[in-house]
């Protein structure tokens, strides 16, 4: 049998085996290829309000519209995919996997979050075909190294310490998020990168990221090199004509250029620790105010541990710091302190009940331009906030569950946290239309949801 149809006979098997959920083994001698087909659905039923109240507590003027409790239907971080390896000799082989969002209850495009939170502006399809963490690299005894996009080792390193992951109250309403916008500027995916893995040494293991900038504009002002949006969001960039000087660059809400990120775990017994790392240069905030915040570099460092106390009780602990250079302390909205502590209990083999508090704190300063309000002048405000989440899931068996989670976000005065970011398919945030079409920050708002869903993987 020659290798063309050999290979076409093992391909034909795991789709069979992966359509029936069976396990598909990745393991390819020399010369030949190994593929597995794999998957996940995630939907639910969400209710979910801003807290916006009649001027807001934050002094905003009236809000207009459905300002109450709203239904819907998400589909959050489904994606399929395939994954695979070839051996190369010496014990080596090349490690691939293409993988793609699905837009189960929602129709394909650009973000749709982007139509009602300006901050989430995007030209993203996510629903296109290798959307998500895909890559072509070589593994062996030394490790993996790899290129192609990828969730950024930062944000790799604590994900098993976030048991809302993806449900209204993920983690990354506060952690890793420097502005209370949904998205987390420090636990993203990074495209356009080049990633080391290295293997385990007596429970400990790491893994280093490193993205070039590949932006034209000094300041990263417009959309990186190959890439249709600005690099870490917040915006779509646009061509500046060197010779005219025409053109439009809109990468002011947090674009950057290089991007480092590093992550050290440990794993022994009950225990699981990691320190992560991750840096951003020269980062554009100019739209919150020209003068005073302009471009400065970011950086983002963490500290958690996860601890089996007994096979049924399981404690997370995370503490970060976030830091931003060259911009005034009155102007600084990015620099804080923020924690997360989760409690997981487990009672038998099928349900589980889990806690979690998320604080995010004061920061130093706010760059001011909210149009009216306790945040409309620049300077020092209490801008805090804290996430309470409580959920249940119970597992029908390893790959189906079903889950019920309840999620408060309580601003205060000058805060603007989020709820559902970095994987839930609907997301609150706090903007409003105002007449004649403007979108108002509502802050100091207390934000809650309830929701109920279910999830399948093969």
């Amino acid at each position: 049998m020659d290798r063309r149809k050999s290979f076409a006979i093992k391909i034909s098997a795991l789709a069979v085996a992966a359509a029936f959920a069976a396990p598909a083994q990745v393991v390819a001698a020399d010369g030949d290829t190994a593929v597995q087909f794999y998957g996940h659905l995630d939907l639910s039923f969400d209710v979910i309000t801003k807290g916006i109240k009649e001027g807001g507590s934050g002094n905003n003027p009236p809000a207009v519209g459905k300002t109450g409790w709203q239904p819907d239907i998400s589909s959050n971080l489904s994606y399929f995919g395939f994954r695979g390896d070839y051996g190369i000799g010496g014990g080596n082989k090349l490690v691939f996997q293409v993988e793609t969002q699905v837009d189960v209850s929602a129709t394909p495009g650009p973000n749709p979050n982007s139509q009602t939170s300006p901050a989430n502006a995007d030209t993203k399809v996510l629903g296109a075909f290798a959307s998500r963490n895909s890559f072509l690299g070589i593994a062996g005894g030394f490790g993996a190294l790899k290129l192609g996009k990828t969730d950024a080792p930062y944000k790799l390193s604590t994900a098993r310490m976030d048991p809302f992951s993806a449900t209204i109250g993920d983690y990354n309403s506060i952690m890793g998020n420097t502005g209370g916008d949904n998205r987390a500027e420090f636990d993203t995916r990074l495209s356009h990168a080049m990633w080391y893995e290295s293997p385990k040494m007596s429970g400990a293991s790491f893994s280093a990221l490193w993205a070039p900038g590949q932006n034209r504009a000094a300041d990263n002002s417009i959309n990186a090199s190959g890439e249709p949006d600005c690099t870490g969001g917040g915006g779509t960039g646009a061509f500046v004509n060197s010779s005219t000087g025409g053109g439009v660059s809109n990468c002011t809400d947090g674009s950057f250029g290089d991007a480092f990120s590093v992550a050290g775990v440990y794993e022994a017994g009950p225990l699981y620790g990691i320190l992560a790392y991750e840096y951003h240069h020269n980062v554009n905030r100019e739209s919150d105010s020209a003068s005073n915040v302009g471009v400065g570099d970011e950086a983002a460092m963490k500290a958690g541990v996860q601890y089996v106390f007994t096979p049924n009780t399981i404690v997370n602990v995370i503490i970060e710091r976030m830091t931003r250079k060259g911009t005034q302390a009155d102007f600084n909205e990015r620099q804080r302190n923020g924690s997360w502590l989760a409690l997981t209990q487990k009672f038998g083999a099928q349900d589980d009940l889990n806690l979690g508090w998320a604080h995010a704190g004061k920061t130093p300063g706010q760059p001011g331009g909210n149009p009216a309000g306790v945040t409309a002048t620049p300077g020092s405000i209490d801008n805090a906030s804290n996430m309470y989440t409580v959920g249940y899931k119970h597992h029908w068996d390893r790959r189906a569950n079903w889950y019920a989670v309840y999620a408060r976000q309580a601003n205060k005065a000058g805060g603007h946290y989020d709820l559902g970011a970095s994987g839930h398919g609907i997301t609150t945030d706090c903007k409003d239309a105002q007449v004649g079409g403007a979108n108002t920050c509502f802050t100091g708002e207390t934000l809650q949801g309830v929701s109920v869903g279910m999830m399948y993987s093969f």
